[in-house]
């Protein structure tokens, strides 16, 4: 007990108040810079909805009590009766809960055209519906075909003037040379109207010949299904084949669309297309066939090498690859291209309240569990600090008592 009582000695202990001063203010301040978030910034920045807007510009946080206010987008009325505009940032963090308090406006009606119809393909005349147009058969339509309710100054409107349906005519087709069509002498043919084209008689010793479609219909404006056909002299040559005969179609001259059917005479086999058809362009189409001779000497058989042999089908199931296997699968992203509706690029899409709402909650549970850690570890620090101060000042006083015994006083 000695040596211990003299290196005691040396030091002794100052008495001091259960919780230093400097632990305290330490402590204190964690405290509050913890704290601090906590009851400031409480709310983010307010939510957003399709038919409302806010008014200002919003700050990047809020604290509880402070509110916000919204106005109709354009395109949209007020509610009616009226539905609260206003949210307030409450203690918990998150904003109170808005209904939409905004509806869309009407375009006026439209009614069907004559000799026509308008679809609704929204089922409404409300801000951003379509009006699609279709005519009946037999009609053509003369304007937009689709029109849009859109934003017109301070209310809505169609984009465009209604369109009309027309009746589908046509002017009289083309004349052609050396031929004619029926009722030429009309001005106007009208829907489905047919006209049959027709060669005149030659004056030569070969006849014309109606190259195209004999046959023309009106199917839309000023518009018939086909070209006008010509008329012509088409005259292939004799289709003379060697060691062959004509079976069909045999004569002196071959004019458009002349067939001929071969066959080639015994000892001999045909090379080609047996039937043959005169062009336009006045050729056989296909080529002429041959007949080439047959062969009388019998056929060797030929000698098959190892390494001609193909090995057994294997009894194992083809594996695909995995460009083959695998489907593939397109993407497409839908939206809508009108210009009615708020643009993504104009303003971000509505964010849900109730999660921004949670993830603060989150945040500041956190927060405060941390604080309350960090103010626990230093008030511990602290006592276990003045506990061993303590046990010091005991020691020293022990020593102290120890000395002053008539024994040592006598020594």
């Amino acid at each position: 007990m000695t040596a211990p009582c003299s290196s005691r000695k040396a030091s002794p202990y100052r008495s001091e108040s259960p919780f230093s001063s400097r632990c305290f203010v330490g402590i204190l301040l964690v405290a509050l810079l913890l704290l601090l978030p906590i009851s400031s910034d409480a709310c983010g920045e307010p939510p957003r909805y399709e038919s409302m807007r806010l008014l200002g510009v919003p700050k990047p946080s809020y604290s509880p009590g402070e509110s916000v206010q919204y106005e109709c987008r354009p395109g949209y009325q007020p509610k009616r009766p009226p539905v609260p505009t206003s949210a307030v940032c409450q203690d918990d963090g998150m904003w109170s809960l808005l209904q939409e308090a905004c509806t869309r406006k009407q375009c006026p009606n439209l009614g069907d055209p004559t000799n026509g119809q308008v679809d609704y393909p929204n089922g409404s005349i409300l801000f951003g519906s379509e009006a699609h147009y279709v005519c009946n058969v037999g009609y053509f339509l003369i304007g937009p075909s689709i029109l849009y309710c859109d934003i017109s100054g301070s209310t809505v409107d169609w984009s465009d003037n209604p369109p009309t349906c027309e009746k589908i005519l046509c002017k009289p087709p083309e004349k052609i040379l050396n031929g004619k069509y029926t009722n030429s002498h009309k001005d106007i043919f009208e829907y489905n109207e047919v006209v049959t084209y027709s060669c005149d008689a030659s004056n030569g010793t070969d006849q014309y010949s109606l190259v195209g479609e004999s046959k023309l219909v009106c199917i839309g404006n000023d518009k018939w299904s086909s070209d006008p056909p010509q008329c012509k002299v088409v005259k292939c040559a004799y289709p003379y084949v060697e060691n062959g005969m004509i079976v069909s179609g045999r004569g002196t001259k071959f004019y458009y669309k002349a067939t001929i059917v071969y066959r080639c005479i015994e000892g001999f086999k045909l090379n080609g297309s047996n039937t043959i058809v005169c062009g336009a362009n006045s050729t056989w189409e296909p080529e002429i066939p041959t007949c080439i001779k047959e062969s009388t000497t019998p056929s060797t058989q030929p000698t098959i090498s190892s390494a001609s042999v193909s090995a057994p089908p294997s009894s194992q199931p083809p594996i695909s690859s995995d460009s083959d296997s695998k489907p593939t699968h397109t993407t497409t992203t839908l939206g809508s291209s009108h210009p009615g509706y708020p643009s993504p690029s104009d303003e971000p899409p509505p964010k849900d309240a109730e999660s921004l709402g949670a993830g603060i909650i989150v945040a500041i549970v956190i927060g405060a569990l941390f604080g309350v850690v960090v103010v626990v570890g230093s008030i511990y620090f602290c006592f276990h600090k003045e506990k061993k101060r303590k046990e010091g000042i005991a020691i020293y006083n022990a020593c102290q008592n120890k000395a002053t015994t008539p024994a040592e006083q006598m020594d």
